[in-house]
């Protein structure tokens, strides 16, 4: 029996890990549809690695400590010259795929014309392939970059990426039900016109901020510009949120939370003990003081 899409999609949704960046998880998804119509099954191995695990993963084959903590796995061979901070898998910003076989059940890694044909089709959608590169061939991965170097993303700065395609039709991942639910709701709050397609970019950040900036000068009476663009008098006017705080400011830092992968459970309003794991989680994986609080900084990192 032939694998389903479906089945496909949920296994790399899990590989891919709560710390993609949107328009890449998206594209990797499209990535998937695209190929499953032309015959080929492909799944996602390899999405959002943390500092620690990427430590790991340099430790294999060296003597090798990180942040007071030894990662040394010299037994094993070398995998990755890539160091903590030193990968694009550290800010969500890469995927490494592979074939499948046609039942599901077997990973092919033989680099032929399906294989490549894949990344054709990812480079179609934006991304580089590591099978392009001049000294070392990466042949199952793929990156967004927008241009950044490691040091500038290590330095907080963040990529602005556009997906590539429109996506038509029923979105098939839970995650996707749930950005559309977002969509849903902003629009009905705040009067935008989001594309209900369940897939969260810039336009739907934008929304976001759209409300959240209504959301200051109603409770707060401020008066920014509700233009839906982040910039230094929304940074200024913006609230920091603890433990216990309700509210529609609360509901759209649950939104943005999600919107980057951190899943704050029920988007009910309540900051809760979900919502602040997920916050937790977020502010560690972006460098950020993991104070459990939403500060100017985090607010700034979350929707910049």
């Amino acid at each position: 029996m032939k694998v389903e899409l479906r089945t496909l999609v949920e296994r790399s949704v899990k590989k891919m890990g709560k710390g993609m960046e949107a328009v890449v998880q998206a594209s990797a998804l499209e990535l998937i549809e695209r190929a499953y119509t032309e015959g080929i099954a492909v799944q996602i191995s390899a999405g959002y690695r943390s500092l620690e695990e990427q430590a790991a993963l340099y430790g294999q084959g060296r003597i090798y400590s990180y942040n007071g903590k030894n990662y040394s796995d010299p037994g094993k061979p070398v995998v990755t010259n890539a160091k903590p901070g030193q990968s694009y898998h550290n800010f969500g910003l890469a995927i490494d795929f592979f074939i499948v076989s046609d039942d599901g059940r077997k990973a092919i890694w033989t680099v032929d014309s399906r294989w490549r044909r894949v990344a054709a089709i990812g480079k179609k959608l934006g991304f580089d392939w590591g099978g392009n590169w001049r000294t070392f061939k990466d042949y199952p991965h793929l990156e967004m970059t927008g241009g950044l170097t490691y040091t500038q993303l290590q330095a907080g700065k963040k990529p602005h990426l556009t997906n590539l395609f429109k996506k038509t039709g029923t979105p098939k991942t839970e995650g996707n039900r749930q950005i559309m639910f977002i969509q849903k709701t902003v629009n009905s709050r705040y009067k935008t016109n989001l594309a209900v397609d369940g897939f969260s970019g810039p336009k739907t950040r934008s929304a976001l901020l759209t409300g959240l900036q209504t959301e200051l000068n109603k409770q707060y009476n401020h008066r920014l510009a509700v233009d839906g663009k982040w910039g230094p008098r929304t940074k200024a006017a913006m609230v920091t949120l603890r433990k216990g705080a309700a509210g529609p400011i609360t509901w759209i830092l649950q939104a943005a939370l999600y919107m980057k992968g951190f899943d704050p459970g029920p988007l009910d309003a309540r900051f809760g003990s979900k919502t602040i794991a997920a916050l937790s989680k977020f502010q560690k994986a972006s460098s950020l003081s993991a104070d459990k609080q939403a500060g100017k900084e985090t607010w700034h990192t979350l929707l910049a």
